[in-house]
């Protein structure tokens, strides 16, 4: 007996009710990989939606993710039944830790052959994605697939946004559906919709009496605030009181790279790196912290700006806080967090400025890190190409374009630190999931996104070989991405790891064979090069960003874990 009808009609399948309404939404793009669902779904049976084939689900995953985290809008993935989904599940769990809306799709066996565990290549593929969406479901009757699509928008948009997943047995998608059926038209969210909590108003205006008595406030600010529209809100009001901005991993670019007031983002690993306390410089004289959709998944930890003087806390977000155990502050504001900057601006209208805490010599030992002349006999220092990497976006970018995107690696922290971003979400990692492999599919979002744009990756060799196979998507699509892959043949945290813990390292854990990346990339049909002197790596990469098409550039670096201040990471 076939497993898939192969006849012909010309009345609409539930593959073109899913296409059609996913596109209503606003999904132009579904990246993934197809399996023996193609005698039921070509992925052409819509207008307006375009199939990106990824070589692995994993890379569909995550970059459905990133474009729909610069979007702001609904993106999807797809993937075959079985070890498609499973693939898929880690892509999965990255927008649901690092908050996109993303509809992830996957095909299941025939209704008639559901036996998870028993039929070949038949998981419970709800119960596997359920723990990490939004919303799960299995489609049961073709008719209802135009409504699961219209569920699974609106859990993914609601705070804190996320994945939600439908499961599609692979005789269903082919069925046909009742075309005489009328459907509301889509309702897609402008911007994703949060809890508001009755009265908040009067706790936003004890808020306020607390940064208008404060000396030294500051403002700490996640993804949520960029996601609720509240940036430019943000920077007047910081702008009008002098208050300084300090944000998580990837809301970077809150304020541009140079802004007086931009304290920069900030990580655990921070005065290790420099062998500076700059956390106690950050944090240490603020006696009010307002957070600003913060987000605990994004690696930001309380006790990190717990330091020095005592502190008032006044948590603003649009969900319910779920961390009371690690973060109870003195005001909590349940609330769209536009509507509170706007409020707060209200409220402190007759405040004078402040006198933001000075951080000069934290500026200045960054400032002097940067510009290490030094050249290695055993490797670049990654601060090093770094500084490369932000001289080149900004001779190449336009004023507030561009994006650097991180892989995940001891080098993602330098990145956190040192990379520019002049817009938010101009640097891009994986707070929450951190997961190797996420670089070149978060580049690809990110181009996609924003193609007139540059788009540079840092990888390191551990992270980027564990899903290298996508630099052939790269070249196919032509996506003009400068990736540097920083190789030291070495899981180089795992390698720090080692060290804190038994002040030595024990290289079969940690230590590869010797890789060519620049060999990979050109079979591939990636152009590539290999740089070992800030020279070379500024050449290389102002050729990249030069052609319009993808370039990959290898650069030999070294990590010192037996100096500096690693013995206390704030992690």
């Amino acid at each position: 007996m076939s497993r898939v009808s192969t006849k012909p009609s010309n009345n609409p399948t539930a593959a073109h009710a899913l296409l059609k309404r996913l596109h209503e939404h606003g999904v132009e793009t579904v990246f993934g990989v197809v399996g023996r669902e193609a005698a039921s779904i070509l992925f052409d049976e819509a207008p307006g939606i375009d199939f990106v084939l990824t070589r692995h689900e994993f890379t569909a995953g995550v970059a459905a993710d990133v474009l729909a985290r610069i979007t702001g809008r609904p993106q999807a993935c797809w993937a075959t039944l079985g070890p498609g989904m499973t693939n898929l599940a880690t892509g999965v769990a990255t927008s649901i830790l690092d908050r996109s809306p993303v509809i992830a799709l996957a095909a299941q066996s025939e209704s008639h052959d559901i036996f998870p565990n028993d039929t070949h290549q038949c998981l419970d593929s709800v119960a596997v994605m359920r723990p990490m969406t939004k919303y799960a479901v299995e489609l049961q009757r073709p008719d209802e697939i135009t409504d699961l699509v219209d569920s699974a928008v609106a859990a993914a948009m609601t705070e804190p946004v996320g994945p939600s997943f439908i499961s599609i047995p692979v005789d269903l998608l082919g069925t046909d559906v009742d075309s005489t059926v009328t459907h509301p038209a889509a309702r897609t969210p402008s911007k994703p919709v949060g809890a508001v909590q009755d009265g908040w108003e009067k706790t936003a205006d004890e808020a306020a009496a607390l940064v208008a008595g404060a000396e030294h406030p500051v403002f700490v600010v996640g993804a949520a605030a960029i996601r609720s529209g509240a940036v430019p809100a943000i920077r007047a009001l910081a702008e009008r009181l002098d208050v300084p901005v300090i944000t998580t991993y990837i809301a970077k670019g809150v304020l541009p790279h140079g802004h007086p007031l931009n304290y920069g983002a900030v990580t655990g690993y921070m005065d290790g790196i420099l062998s500076f306390p700059a956390l106690e410089t950050l944090f240490g004289p603020a006696d009010v912290i307002v957070t600003l959709g913060y987000d605990y998944a994004e690696d930001l930890r309380p006790s990190m700006w717990s330091r020095g003087d005592e502190k008032k806390t006044v948590r603003v977000s649009p969900t319910v806080n779920p961390i009371p155990r690690v973060y109870r502050p003195d005001l909590d504001v349940v609330t769209d967090v536009l509507a509170f900057v706007e409020h707060l601006d209200k409220g402190t209208a007759d405040t004078p400025k402040k006198t933001p805490h000075d951080i000069t010599p934290l500026r200045e030992r960054i400032t002097e890190f940067l510009a290490d002349p030094e050249e290695y006999a055993d490797g670049m220092r990654v601060h090093q190409v770094m500084d490369s990497m932000n001289t080149v976006m900004e001779e190449t970018a336009e004023a507030g374009e561009g994006t650097i995107v991180s892989d995940i690696g001891f080098f993602r922290h330098y990145g956190v630190l040192f990379a520019r971003a002049d817009q938010p979400f101009g640097f891009l990692t994986s707070a929450g999931c951190s997961s190797f492999g996420y670089g070149i599919p978060a580049a690809i979002g990110a181009q996609m996104a924003r193609p007139g744009q540059p788009t540079f990756l840092i990888a390191g060799d551990g992270g980027f070989h564990s899903n290298s196979a996508d630099l052939e998507t790269i070249a196919r699509l032509n996506l003009p991405i400068v990736t540097v892959v920083v190789n030291n043949d070495t899981n180089g945290l795992i390698e720090l790891y080692q060290n804190l813990g038994h002040q030595r390292s024990h290289d079969p854990a940690v230590k590869f064979t010797g890789v060519d990346f620049t060999e990979l990339a050109r079979a591939n049909g990636v152009e590539a090069v290999k740089a070992a002197t800030r020279e070379d790596l500024l050449a290389a990469l102002r050729k990249g960003a030069g052609l319009g098409r993808p370039f990959l550039i290898e650069v030999p670096v070294n990590y010192d874990f037996t100096s500096g201040g690693f013995g206390a990471l704030s992690i």
